[in-house]
């Protein structure tokens, strides 16, 4: 069951590994894919791995392919950190992502680029005008900026988004000193909210890949979804497409929260996969355990 009108709601990325048992079975038919398999419970997915690496072009129209059986899936993707974090891209790295968001635009599958920069990108007349020349630089995209620092949030950056058709990024995020508030702000087509969770302890952890992913381990209580809830709508009321983005991917607490969140504004319980609905126990007022597996949904 997916939500009528213009939200869809997702996860960011899909290829996790301790999502096995927990989001995806440990048993899977031959030609399982997980785009496929989640696209039964959401109509959006979020392409993190594009962030550090380009995406080859067949990948691309694989998952195109994997999704095509449902009409109001799209996918999302979150453009090179050479252009959001290290701030040098070259025209190697442009080309190499146009080629894999070309396959997902001309398939039609491709709802937005997010340009998601760090907490250390401040506000300043120079960001400013790097944000505004990259915004021109992919301007054949449906662009949505994500800003970390709370002083992004002032009308002159909004402004510049609003005179480039960009959206604006609204997120949850544990409690920083500067960081950006929730909010439920649009300023061009698309309407964008990215929900990463409060491990607030965990947040600036580094080391190795499994201590990088222990800042997502959050599960967010049905409490503090609801005012999401509310957000999703008031942003849905403005924008003409809006994604919801679950980011605490940390042994599948995104598809857990994500499907809460889409439970809340059907108001009724939703299809959810079994592992995960054993997995995470106080689902069960939101969700409905999924039927087995139908093995021609991965065969397309």
């Amino acid at each position: 069951m997916h939500l009528p009108g213009n939200i869809r709601i997702g996860t960011a990325g899909w290829s996790y590994s301790d999502w096995v048992g927990k989001v995806y079975p440990r048993l899977r038919p031959r030609g399982f894919h997980q785009a496929s398999y989640l696209a039964r419970y959401f109509d959006a997915l979020e392409i993190n791995t594009s962030f550090y690496r380009p995406v080859r072009p067949e990948h691309a129209r694989l998952w195109a392919s994997r999704v095509a059986w449902s009409q109001r899936f799209l996918f999302t993707a979150k453009l090179h950190r050479a252009f959001t974090h290290e701030r040098n891209p070259g025209d190697d790295d442009e080309r190499a992502f146009r080629a894999m968001a070309d396959v997902l635009m001309e398939s039609g599958r491709l709802g937005a680029v997010l340009a998601q920069f760090p907490w250390s990108f401040k506000h300043t007349g120079e960001n400013r005008a790097y944000v505004a020349a990259l915004l021109e630089r992919l301007r054949d995209y449906p662009m949505v900026v994500e800003m970390r620092h709370g002083d992004w949030l002032s009308p002159v950056f909004l402004d510049l988004l609003r005179e480039h058709g960009a959206g604006f990024c609204n997120i949850d995020q544990p409690t920083l000193s500067h960081g950006l508030e929730p909010s439920a702000v649009v300023t061009g087509p698309v309407g964008y909210i990215r929900l990463h969770g409060r491990n607030y302890h965990s947040w600036f952890k580094g080391g190795d890949s499994e201590s990088r992913h222990e800042r997502y381990n959050y599960l967010y209580p049905p409490g503090e979804l609801e005012p999401w809830k509310k957000r999703a709508e008031q942003v849905a009321e403005q924008a003409k497409e809006t994604y919801v983005i679950a980011n605490n991917h940390y042994q599948g607490k995104a598809a857990a929260n994500a499907l809460e969140l889409i439970s809340m504004l059907l108001g009724e319980p939703v299809e959810a996969p079994q592992p995960l609905v054993a997995a995470y126990p106080d689902l069960k007022p939101f969700v409905i355990a999924s039927a087995p597996l139908q093995p021609e949904l991965f065969t397309t």
